[in-house]
Parts: structure tokens; C-alpha cells; sequence
């Protein structure tokens, strides 16, 4: 975390604070949904490194199911450093081993046993990105909904052709920015419009505006919860994304489920990294009523 001045080339600055934890906005949201109940598994690639044994601990200590990770010591673990400016930061990462996840690592019988699958990182993950369709073609063929969150495209290239991907998303997470620069637009409905002839569930995240849900020519709005002591937003989207999904798979109002994304989201905000203030299922609850009187 930093306060007052940004980092300039050639200078160097303090931190306030430091901390090293789970990261991947994948591993985010799998850490933060199985909190919030659901049984989940991670499929990913890794090192043989200390980056890598972090991640199976911090994987292992919200019990998520390990068992699909692959390890090797071909390719170092993928890291982030996220520097925190309140509710904003910036980010260098590298992929590492995430750059050689292909589709030959998806294993169809790891599926065959999940009721939903979700992606996240595409930019991130050149090995997978060219077989997209086919990674959701296959989970919606043997009878899984799924979900995408894109992410920011380091090389801002948006080259993501959402008009063949989207018809194999139940649910599509984009923030708003992302969105725009996916559709090449300037507007929240000329997105949607870019997009409405095969888009099935989209969710947009807004930032401080709360998120919208369009689906079937209908839009809906939440407001943000509000949280006044912001220790940084490191991870937000995805807790965002995880309380979504929890009760997205429990076949709850939409409405409902983007209430409870939200909540996550704010929820997210009060300890720093993206998984800290999801310790487990009953902090979460005394956060949520304490802070925020909701119940989650």
C-alpha cells in the first residue's frame, strides 16, 4: 500500500505496508467461492518454487481441491506485484508458468464432475487463449454453465472474437472499461447493443456506479455497499465474480446474485490482497451484518 506520491522512473519511494498472499484472478475467486460454500477445484499451472507451494497452502487452507494443479520445474510460478494507491493500483505481472496452460491440461473427466467453470485471465494465459471456444464448447457440451471475466489485456489488443466465445458464456463479468475496449465502444448501452445477439447473462462491474446485469433486452442496477475505510481494491472483481457465482449455481434470483457479487466485492475492500478478508464462512457473515447489515 502507498500514500501520497507515485512512483517515478529512476526514484525510489516508501510503502506504507507490504503483505504477500494468494494471487491470480482466478485463484481469487476460487479461494473466496469455496469460503462461500461451494465445493471447488482449481486447474492451473506452477513452478516448483516457493511461489508455488504459497499458493497450494493458501489453495488448501480455504479447501480448495489441489489435485488439478499441474507442477513442474519447466517454467517458474507466475506472480504479481500490486502496488495499492486506495481504492486504485498498478499492477506488473508475470505469467511465468500460466503462459503454458493449454487446452491438452483440460482434462474433459476433471470437468465431467463440476457443475460450473469459470475463466478468468485470458490475456494472461497465451497457451489457452487460442482455444477458447473450444474450453467452453466442451464444458457446455457435457452439461456445465460457465462464467468469464476477461481481465485487462496487458498488450491492449482485445483481440477476444466475443461474437463466437459469448454464445458458450452463461454469465460474462467484465467491468465496464474492459467492456468497451472488448466491443470497441464508448458506452455502457453501446456495448450491450454490440454484443445483445449472443450475449446470454451479461454483469458489468462500475466501480463506485455498482454493476449493472442486462439479459434478454432487460437491465438491472446495485449500488455498491458502501465501505468508508477502504484498505485497497486488490481483488475486488473477483470476490465480486465468487459471490455471484455462489448463488448463481444455486439457481437464485439474478437479482439476488448480483447483491450478493456486490456484497463480496465490498466485503473484499476491508483487508488488504484479494482473499484476506475471506478467512472463512462465519467472518465473512460478521463482516457482511456488522458492516455492511446484510446477510450473506
Amino acid at each position: 500500500g502507498f500514500k501520497g506520491v507515485l512512483p517515478e522512473m529512476g526514484k525510489e519511494i516508501n510503502a506504507s505496508e507490504m503483505i504477500m498472499t494468494l494471487g491470480s484472478s482466478t485463484a481469487i475467486m476460487a479461494a473466496n467461492l469455496s469460503v462461500l460454500g461451494p465445493k471447488v477445484t482449481f486447474i492451473g499451472r506452477v513452478g516448483k518454487d516457493s511461489f508455488a507451494n504459497q499458493i497450494f497452502d493458501n489453495l488448501k487452507e480455504k479447501k480448495v481441491d489441489t489435485s488439478n494443479i499441474i507442477q513442474s520445474d519447466e517454467y517458474k510460478t507466475g506472480i504479481t506485484v500490486s502496488c495499492a494507491y486506495g481504492d486504485n493500483r498498478y499492477a506488473v505481472t508475470y505469467p511465468g508458468a500460466m503462459d503454458h496452460l493449454t487446452i491438452k491440461d483440460i482434462k474433459p473427466e476433471s470437468l465431467r464432475e463440476a457443475r460450473h467453470m469459470h475463466y478468468s485471465s485470458v490475456f494472461f494465459q497465451k497457451g489457452m487463449k487460442p482455444d477458447l471456444v473450444t474450453l467452453f464448447k466442451m464444458a457446455k457440451d457435457l452439461g456445465l454453465t460457465t462464467s468469464l471475466d476477461c481481465q485487462w489485456d496487458p498488450y491492449e489488443k482485445w483481440d477476444i472474437d466475443l461474437m463466437e466465445l459469448l454464445p458458450f458464456v452463461d454469465v460474462f463479468l467484465p467491468n465496464l472499461e474492459e467492456l468497451e475496449l472488448l466491443t470497441g465502444t464508448d458506452s455502457l448501452q453501446k456495448a450491450i447493443n454490440k454484443i445483445s445477439k449472443v450475449a446470454n447473462i451479461l454483469v458489468i462491474k462500475d466501480g463506485t456506479n455498482g454493476s449493472h446485469l442486462w439479459k434478454e433486452g432487460k437491465l438491472i442496477h446495485q449500488s455498491i455497499f458502501r465501505n468508508p475505510d477502504v484498505a485497497d481494491a486488490i481483488g475486488a472483481g473477483d470476490s465480486f465474480d465468487a459471490g455471484f457465482i455462489s448463488r448463481f449455481i444455486q439457481n437464485k434470483p439474478l437479482s439476488e446474485c448480483l447483491e450478493i457479487g456486490s456484497l463480496a466485492g465490498a466485503i473484499n475492500t476491508t483487508q488488504p490482497g484479494g482473499t484476506t478478508a475471506f478467512v472463512d464462512l462465519e467472518t465473512v457473515r460478521t463482516v457482511a451484518n456488522n458492516k455492511f447489515n446484510k446477510k450473506i
